[in-house]
């Protein structure tokens, strides 16, 4: 199904300058697996309403999406979520399986977006629509905050299970986001967390009817989006440095 990049306004946000940063900076790209759209300050990626795993277009159409709002200038925050049964549920197994010879280079580019989601200069929030699997759950991670519907839906890194090792540098991005007790659960047992465990967890920051989640992921930057960013993107480059470095390191 081929979904487009689309820009919205809405009453009682101030209008834009004409044609749109947004569009400007997206003219003559096409995108086929995501949808951006903005009613600004808050810019939200809509990853697709299927399994939304991460196939090359995917991850082009991602990075197309952070230029995108990088590249923008005015006041901006990013909200991460899909539509229906599934937020994520991570890497493609079935091409990586058909495509052997690609895993390495399709790893790192999986890492890449991870690292330039961690680092990038504006506020994100993930608002976790439903099952949140594997690298669909680093990808949250690797937002400033995420908030996950009560209703349906699992939180689970099932690497344990699959019998797939982390690499090091997903190892470290669950390090640096979840405390040593919950990294070790996540990582060695494969649990599935429904919302009210991960909030105890600390794997979200918040949880709510499906009603309200995007309203309340919304919340949660709006009153961000100001913030400098040059400045946010060097605390964010500093906190996770580490973790940007074992992102960039080879797929064995």
């Amino acid at each position: 199904m081929q979904v487009r990049f689309t820009y919205r306004h809405e009453i009682g946000f101030p209008p834009r300058t004409a044609g749109s940063q947004l569009e400007m900076e997206l003219a003559g790209k096409e995108i086929v697996s995501v949808t951006l759209s903005t009613t600004s300050p808050v810019w939200v990626l809509n990853l697709g309403e299927d399994e939304n795993r991460f196939s090359q277009q995917f991850l082009s159409d991602v990075d197309q999406a952070l230029t995108a709002i990088t590249d923008s200038s005015e006041p901006a925050a990013l909200m991460i979520t899909a539509t229906g049964k599934f937020f994520s549920n991570g890497l493609d197994l079935d091409w990586l399986a058909a495509n052997a010879g690609e895993w390495g280079a399709h790893v790192s580019s999986v890492q890449s977006m991870f690292a330039r989601l961690l680092t990038l200069p504006v506020p994100t929030v993930c608002a976790i629509n439903g099952h949140c699997f594997a690298a669909g759950a680093m990808l949250a991670l690797a937002c400033d905050y995420r908030v996950m519907r009560t209703e349906k839906g699992f939180y689970s890194l099932p690497a344990i299970d699959i019998k797939i090792p982390l690499a090091i540098g997903m190892t470290s991005l669950i390090q640096a986001k979840l405390t040593p007790r919950t990294a070790l659960d996540v990582m060695t047992t494969g649990w599935r967390y429904d919302a009210q465990a991960a909030l105890a967890a600390g794997i979200v920051d918040s949880i709510c009817d499906a009603q309200d989640l995007c309203d309340t992921a919304n919340e949660m930057v709006a009153s961000l989006a100001g913030k400098d960013r040059r400045t946010l993107g060097t605390i964010k480059s500093t906190i996770y440095r580490n973790v940007v470095a074992d992102l960039a390191k080879p797929i064995s």
